[in-house]
Formats: structure tokens, C-alpha cells, sequence
């Protein structure tokens, strides 16, 4: 037996998905969303309208990192000052190493540092893996085939134009098989929003305000004037990366954790370039050094970097 298991975001690429594969109808389709704990409200309630309006049952999901916070809490007790570290930052780690049930949060306090561009463990640890540990795994191990539907494109990246659009990705010794297929490859964004006006399905409204990207609120590779909007529009969620750069900091052996990841292994900048830092900067003209007063003074407008307010 066949399942395809559609991975949906909220955003522009993986709603084209999924009403490509209405249209298409595949064997078992299953529709799953991962919740990464770091979405806007607004991403949340489309996933919910995107089910109301297709008629097909959205399954969330989200990791659980207790079990590896609680492994590090223990190797921070039993090992760190065999490593030389002072007790102080040692109890400071442990109380701060507790669960929250947010899965971005936790996986930060466990990694003791936010993911970057060199190192995204982000994706894979709270997207990737729940998934297929959550929805894909117990059907490969009752021996039926799973499709993974993936809505990624070309354009987006180097490393995702090299990509195929069907891939074996794994056999099993059972006889099971998990393929990866992106159908929509070599879409553009423009192909993704006129799919949505074909079935008559609204658009992640965050497009229309300022937002590249609509998963996490920020992402860590959000442009300048992204994370200006952001800081505009959503002041609550620059208050929240706040106090998660503080949590993050405090279960650091180095006492220190940004958003933002340093160029380098560089404590200095992971102490002072915090989130607010950033987003002072994002307020700044071409070179960052003059504050760009226009952008300042904007007050929330329809902004679309894909043309939505036209």
C-alpha cells in the first residue's frame, strides 16, 4: 500500500502543494503540519482555514525534546566541572534546563545556542524528524510505501536547485520504500499564488505584510526590512525572542546565546549583538550606520514583496 503524506507550512509553496495534489487525488493522502512553536498566530489560524477550506483533515505535530534536555542537564551536573567550568554557570545551566514545551525554545535550552545559516538544525529537528517519526515511520514499519510530498522550488536556493524531482530516499528491509517527490520544483512564486487563485484559496495574509517568509516569526535568515516589519507590526514577538535569548543564554556553557548566530565561536558578540541590536539596525538605511527615518515613521501598510497589494 502507497501513503502520501503532504507537508504543510502555511506558506505560499506548500498550499500550492497541497491543492496540486487535490487535483490529483493520490492513494492515502494525508495532509501534516509541523508545529514549530515559533509561527505567528496568523500562520496558525490560516493551516486552520486551509482545512476548513479544502476539506482535508490537517494533522499537526510538534517534537519533544525533554528527554534529550533532561540528558544534558544530568551531563552538565555530573561532567561540566571536570571540564573546568565555574559552579555558578554550572547551576544556572541546570535550573535553566527544563522543558517548556515550546519545540523551538527547547531545542535551543538542549542545544545550548539558536540555530544559523552554517548550522539550520532547525528544520530537520522540527520539522523533518517529527514527521517521519510521528506520521511516516509506523507506516514504513507496517510495510507500506510512503510518497513525501515536499513543496520546495528551484529558485529558492542553490542547494535546492540541484535537487531531483523524485528521489528514493530509503529501503527498507521489509520491503518498504520512502520516495521524496517535488512536483512543484520548478514553479515560481507567481506559479504558487495563481494556484491559489485557481481554487479560490486566500493567501497566508502575513504576504501582505512585509513577510518574505511565513514560518517562523522571525526566521533566522529574515531580511533587514523583514525584521523591520516584523518589529513594527509584531513588538510581542521581538519581546519573545528576547526572553528566549536570556533562557538559551543561561543553559549556554559560554553564557551567552543571540538570535542572530556570531560569525564565529565569538562570546563577545553573542553577548552584545543581541535581538534588539538587530532590530535598531533593521531601522537604518543602505550601510546601517544612518537611521532611515521614513522607514521609521511608516506606520502599517499593505507591503508585498510578491506584488499582493497591487
Amino acid at each position: 500500500m502507497e501513503h502520501n503524506i503532504i507537508s504543510v507550512s502555511g506558506g505560499k509553496d506548500s498550499t500550492a502543494l497541497l491543492l496540486l495534489a487535490i487535483e490529483r487525488q493520490p492513494d492515502n493522502m494525508q495532509a501534516v503540519f509541523a508545529d514549530v512553536g515559533n509561527e505567528h498566530d496568523l500562520t496558525y489560524d490560516y493551516v486552520r482555514y486551509l482545512e476548513q477550506a479544502t476539506g482535508v483533515p490537517i494533522r499537526w505535530v510538534k517534537a519533544d525534546f525533554a528527554r534529550q534536555i533532561a540528558g544534558k542537564r544530568e551531563y552538565v551536573l555530573t561532567k561540566w566541572a571536570g571540564k573546568g567550568v565555574p559552579q555558578e554557570v554550572i547551576d544556572r545551566a541546570a535550573a535553566a534546563l527544563v522543558p517548556t514545551g515550546v519545540p523551538f525554545l527547547d531545542l535551543c535550552i538542549w542545544k545550548g545556542r539558536f540555530p544559523s545559516t552554517k548550522a539550520a538544525f532547525c528544520s530537520e529537528e522540527l520539522k523533518r524528524n517529527p514527521i517521519i517519526k510521528q506520521v511516516q515511520q509506523p507506516l514504513i514499519d507496517a510495510g507500506d510505501d510512503v510518497v513525501s510530498w515536499q513543496g520546495v522550488r528551484r529558485d529558492e536556493s542553490l542547494r535546492r536547485s540541484l535537487l531531483s524531482e523524485t528521489e528514493l530516499k530509503k529501503a527498507y528491509d521489509n520491503g518498504a520504500e520512502l520516495w521524496n517527490y517535488r512536483p512543484i520544483l520548478d514553479w515560481t512564486a507567481e506559479d504558487c499564488f495563481a494556484m491559489h487563485r485557481k481554487h479560490g484559496i486566500k493567501h497566508n495574509p502575513l504576504y501582505e505584510m512585509g513577510m518574505g517568509r511565513v514560518g517562523c516569526m522571525p526566521c533566522i535568515n529574515c531580511r533587514k526590512n523583514e525584521l523591520n516589519e516584523i518589529s513594527k507590526r509584531f513588538p510581542e514577538a521581538i519581546d519573545r525572542i528576547e526572553q528566549w535569548e536570556h533562557a538559551v543564554k543561561a543553559a549556554s556553557k559560554r553564557q551567552a546565546a543571540t538570535f542572530f548566530a556570531a560569525p564565529s565561536d565569538d562570546s563577545e558578540w553573542s553577548a552584545t549583538q543581541t535581538i534588539r541590536v538587530f532590530v535598531e539596525w533593521s531601522k537604518t538605511s543602505h550601510g546601517g550606520k544612518q537611521f532611515d527615518f521614513i522607514r521609521m515613521d511608516d506606520g502599517p501598510s499593505c507591503t508585498s514583496s510578491y506584488g499582493l497589494c497591487e
